[in-house]
């Protein structure tokens, strides 16, 4: 994006514009606005949401609440937790854990699943730690345990 270019909005809603950044209402018609020096001039919440659209998910996430183990190889010794999963998607998993995980280490997860061969065994990177909440990234899977994934996610998709 050319942060030196002229961006031009048309307001379609209201017969003004009230936004943060004026001190008083602008015409509803064309609001022109210089964008410099790498200053967006979005506000806030219009970034926050440019972020989240940039970071969608690849794969729609489904509930999915089972026991889950994870361990991890830390200081020369293996660490392990349980917990329960809440969400499940082609790409990763969600799950609160009896134990605290770094974003970014790498994990091994073990969870049984509702298709043969009932349970599953793969190595993931946490991508998000709120409290015991963590988000993980599968990172190896093959096109076993891929289509496996895939089928369990349109069955979740299905019975919701």
């Amino acid at each position: 994006m050319d942060f030196n270019a002229v961006e031009t909005t048309q307001v379609l809603t209201d017969n003004h514009l009230t936004d943060n950044q004026w001190s008083h209402p602008r015409p509803a018609t064309q609001i022109e606005r210089t964008i410099a020096n790498g200053d967006s001039g979005l506000s806030d919440q219009s970034q926050a949401t440019a972020a989240a659209l940039r970071r969608q998910r690849r794969f729609s996430r489904y509930r999915f609440d089972v026991r889950i183990q994870a361990s991890v190889f830390r200081d020369g010794l293996t660490a392990s937790c349980w917990g329960r999963t809440n969400e499940l998607g082609q790409d990763g998993i969600g799950a609160t854990l009896s134990g605290e995980f770094q974003v970014g280490e790498v994990v091994s997860l073990e969870f049984p699943l509702p298709l043969p061969p009932h349970e599953i065994k793969l190595r993931a990177i946490v991508r998000y730690c709120a409290g015991l909440r963590c988000g993980f990234e599968f990172l190896i899977v093959n096109d076993e345990q891929r289509l496996l994934l895939r089928q369990i996610c349109v069955m979740l998709a299905n019975a919701s």
